[in-house]
């Protein structure tokens, strides 16, 4: 089977469920998007590692890469192999100097993985055919290598912006510190819109 390439293109709170988070895969040189519901511990590890925010100690995802790293493990790519009643099955395509071995993992797990790893995303076409939303050449389209922040929902952003900036500082430090980098992102998208 032809392998298609993906690469995250939003990491949003999730319409259709609370307390979960979407992440919008885009097909590279196409138009089809995937949408995956997610938890929010594997959207907060997405996104910090999309931000490139240093938590004070490793995340779960941080921790399985340091592991990777040292026993010499690469992850090559990861697959989204999978879709039965609704659920994304997806494997990691790990190597070692002497053998190449392909592990199961969730999907958002991989996805934080991958970020972490840099390495490709891919999926097939019967999943995209079946999960996919075909976008038309109107919808803006995140570029390669464009910085992708989390959203928030309007409602949120419009409590940010009745802010001052020193508030907005303030809580910055505080999320933070509570290790909720999703919000952080968002307050931060905020200030930086003032600046």
């Amino acid at each position: 089977m032809k392998k298609i390439e993906l690469e995250i293109i939003a990491l949003s709170h999730s319409i259709t469920q609370t307390h979960s988070y979407a992440v919008v895969l885009g097909e590279v040189n196409g138009l089809r998007r995937l949408p995956i519901v997610i938890g929010g511990f594997e959207a907060q590890a997405i996104a910090v590692a999309l931000e490139r925010m240093s938590p004070s100690r490793p995340l779960t995802h941080d921790l399985m890469k340091n592991f990777m790293n040292a026993f010499d493990v690469q992850l090559q790519e990861i697959i989204i192999n999978d879709l039965q009643e609704g659920i994304f099955f997806s494997k990691l395509v790990c190597f070692t100097e002497h053998d190449t071995v392909e592990i199961d993992s969730r999907t958002s797990d991989a996805l934080a993985l991958a970020v972490r790893f840099h390495c490709p995303i891919y999926t097939y076409e019967h999943i995209l055919d079946n999960a996919g939303i075909l976008m038309d050449d109107a919808t803006p389209k995140k570029s390669k290598g464009e910085n992708v922040g989390a959203k928030e929902s309007s409602n949120k952003e419009e409590n940010l912006s009745l802010l001052s900036l020193e508030e907005l500082e303030t809580l910055l430090t505080e999320v933070l510190e509570n290790e909720d980098y999703i919000k952080a992102i968002a307050i931060r998208d905020e200030i930086n819109k003032r600046k």
